[in-house]
């Protein structure tokens, strides 16, 4: 049974993705950082290419389906077994950003699904070079603040809603937070669930 807790203008679920979202209304940004298939160990998720492709592509399809916007970040290794994106953009890590069966990872893909939010006399780019460090917070790969400060700057505007199906540690929640937008989030390890309330 999932649980809601609700902290200012961010609605926090405890369960599974493919439990909540068929609960929810649709938003305006589906903007996620999901499971990459590498063989991490979670306390009630294995990692594995094929647990990480079925729930990472269920909540895929339903931001699809549910939101003017999804963007995903989901690592190299299972990238190519999600839908077909609109735009494919990066994020690169000149130091690298963990190993891959090739070396050093220095991108991490972006894939995103629907029309850009910015105005045609408004074009930004749609990749980001970084040399940014994540803070230490108890989750094991949470993502650097600046990122997701871009991240959601870029794929939304103010007072839209997003929604994050991997929640992790909350860096999305506290990204929008900081830019004004309503946050949505569903994690389903209660250690990085408490962790996400604890900062936001």
């Amino acid at each position: 049974m999932a649980e809601k807790v609700t902290i200012g203008n961010c609605e926090l679920w405890h369960g599974d993705c493919r439990e909540v979202l068929p609960l929810l209304p649709p938003v305006d940004l589906v903007l996620t950082d999901p499971p990459y298939g590498v063989g991490l160990e979670y306390e009630s998720f294995s990692d594995t290419e094929d647990a990480a492709t079925e729930i990472g592509v269920f909540a895929v399809e339903w931001g699809i389906a549910n939101s003017k916007r999804c963007v995903v970040t989901p690592g190299t290794r299972i990238a190519f077994n999600y839908p077909k994106p609109t735009e494919i953009g990066c994020l690169y890590f000149p130091a690298g950003a963990g190993m891959s069966r090739w070396g050093f990872t220095c991108f991490q893909p972006i894939l995103f699904y629907g029309k850009d939010p910015d105005p045609p006399t408004r074009k930004r780019p749609n990749s980001r070079s970084s040399t940014e460090i994540s803070e230490k917070n108890g989750h094991p790969c949470p993502k650097p603040a600046k990122m997701m400060l871009w991240l959601v700057d870029r794929a939304s505007v103010i007072g839209e809603s997003v929604l994050d199906p991997f929640m992790g540690s909350g860096s999305t929640a506290i990204a929008c937070i900081n830019l004004g937008r309503s946050f949505v989030g569903i994690e389903r390890e209660r250690k990085y669930f408490d962790i996400a309330c604890r900062r936001i």
